[in-house]
């Protein structure tokens, strides 16, 4: 991620938190960032480098209408910074700086065969009570891994899956000759 995100986003956080309004803010940002994805047509113009900055900061401000103040007058700052085109971007970091502050542990949790909701409740319990934070997990079946689990939680990776084993296994073997 970009320093400039990361500043972006933080000033965000901040005045939305002073506010008292972070969910709201939180929730349009989201929904404006949708709404650049689902209309080629707007993400063309913010994405645009040959148009100029005021130009796409004066379009904004007219499609923006009734927005929250906060994030209305965020996204033409950042529109009249050049960094609209980055917004997406902005908006991922936002989330992840919320995710840090709630101390919230998002991981995939990627099994050969889908677990019953009891069972991923249970793994998210023992990682919860191992990390001592919040997890949200996304459940992924790769029956690829044969067996087991593989816990992914940004760069780190825990393979306990019987693929993983049978790869180690190979390595260990190839190395003795």
């Amino acid at each position: 991620m970009a320093v400039a995100h990361t500043v972006y986003a933080e000033a965000l956080l901040a005045a939305a938190g002073e506010k008292g309004r972070l969910a709201e803010v939180r929730e349009e940002l989201a929904d404006f960032v949708g709404a650049v994805e689902a209309s080629p047509e707007l993400r063309s113009l913010l994405r645009n480098p040959q148009i100029e900055a005021y130009v796409k900061r004066d379009a904004l401000a007219d499609a923006l209408g009734d927005a929250d103040e906060l994030v209305r007058n965020f996204l033409l700052l950042v529109a009249e910074k050049g960094r609209i085109a980055e917004i997406a971007d902005i908006q991922r970091e936002l989330e992840r700086l919320i995710a840090r502050e709630a101390r919230v542990l998002e991981l995939d949790l990627t099994t050969a065969v889908e677990l019953s909701d009891e069972d991923a409740a249970q793994v998210v319990r023992q990682i919860e009570e191992a990390s001592g934070r919040r997890v949200e997990a996304t459940r992924r079946v790769d029956p690829s891994i044969i067996g087991g689990i593989v816990v992914q939680a940004g760069s780190q990776r825990l393979d306990a899956s019987v693929r993983g084993r049978l790869d180690q296994l190979r390595q260990e073997l190839t190395a003795r000759r």
